[in-house]
């Protein structure tokens, strides 16, 4: 059981809203709902409480009692109480259903919906095993396999074996390849990222990779500036890096980029002011439509 980090007394004088997360593996899906949700209000607005690996409706009652007790020691309003669950066996989550009815509580089933509907899509039966997700099979091979060809081939590293990417990034210093790289990795995909420079001739395999497989990463001179500048730190490693972090020397490295691009013809992307789930969201978009297209010409 997780608690936040508040004294009965301040939790008692803040009044905050409380959601409990119930879950018969870790509850990280429920929970993370729960956080999405409540990042639409102000901060705080919202307590969140998780019992994980919940395994009977005796342990969950007392959680449940535990729950309300505590409503009832801060003298708080018992609606002021949510419950968010994912149960994978269907015996137990109806169980926790009837009791939250019972108990008045308001409860959300965040896994039952969705499971239901991919039973009536597939027309096959959920097998109600809780964990699932994170059991060892042949996808986390892949990413396992797919984080160690990205570590293997990052900056510019191994380009023998370029040809045996999913994906490879191109830009120039700061252009978030390296943490697209490894976000990227994480999600099962091998990806290579080649550092671009000027006067430094990028790999010969390069121009051997089908174009839809290279993502050309630009950003602006003034973001790219104020990067690298806080990368620097001290005026001493200012004065010995030279023009790295110069407006104007990043514009021509842009420039050189661009002109590589355009002749790789390769799909370019943006990354400044950007989060690095946002710009990999962006690839994959290309990327997957891409390979469909491919396969059903195939």
């Amino acid at each position: 059981m997780l608690k936040e980090d508040l004294s009965l007394s301040e939790r008692k004088e803040k009044h905050v809203p409380t959601v409990h997360v119930i879950s018969d593996s870790l509850g990280d899906t429920a929970a993370d709902v729960a956080l999405a949700a409540a990042s639409q209000f102000s901060a705080g607005a919202v307590h969140i409480e998780r019992l994980a690996k919940a395994q009977n409706m005796s342990e969950i009652k007392k959680f449940l009692d535990s729950a309300q007790s505590y409503i009832d020691k801060t003298g708080q309003d018992p609606s002021k109480l949510a419950l968010f669950y994912t149960i994978a066996d269907p015996i137990l989550r109806e169980e926790l259903r009837w009791e939250l009815e019972q108990r008045e509580i308001r409860g959300l089933d965040i896994l039952g919906p969705a499971v239901d509907a991919l039973a009536a899509i597939t027309g096959e039966i959920p097998s109600g095993k809780s964990g699932v997700q994170r059991s060892t099979d042949a996808r986390y091979f892949r990413r396992i396999e797919a984080m160690e060809y990205s570590v293997n081939h990052d900056d510019g590293r191994n380009t023998h074996n370029l040809d045996e990417a999913d994906i490879v990034l191109i830009g120039v210093s700061r252009t978030s390849k390296t943490p697209l790289s490894m976000y990227l990795a994480f999600q099962g995909y091998k990806v290579a990222n080649v550092p671009l420079a000027i006067g430094m001739e990028p790999p010969a395999e390069l121009y051997d990779i089908e174009p839809y497989k290279i993502y050309g990463l630009l950003s602006t001179p003034e973001v790219l500036s104020e990067i690298r500048n806080r990368r620097l730190g001290s005026d001493r490693a200012r004065n010995a890096a030279g023009s790295y972090a110069d407006k104007s020397e990043i514009s021509a490295e842009l420039k050189d980029a661009r002109d590589l691009m355009r002749r790789l013809g390769c799909i370019v992307i943006r990354t400044d002011n950007k989060a690095v789930e946002e710009t990999a969201q962006e690839i994959l978009k290309y990327y997957e439509a891409a390979v469909r297209a491919r396969n059903e010409q195939a």
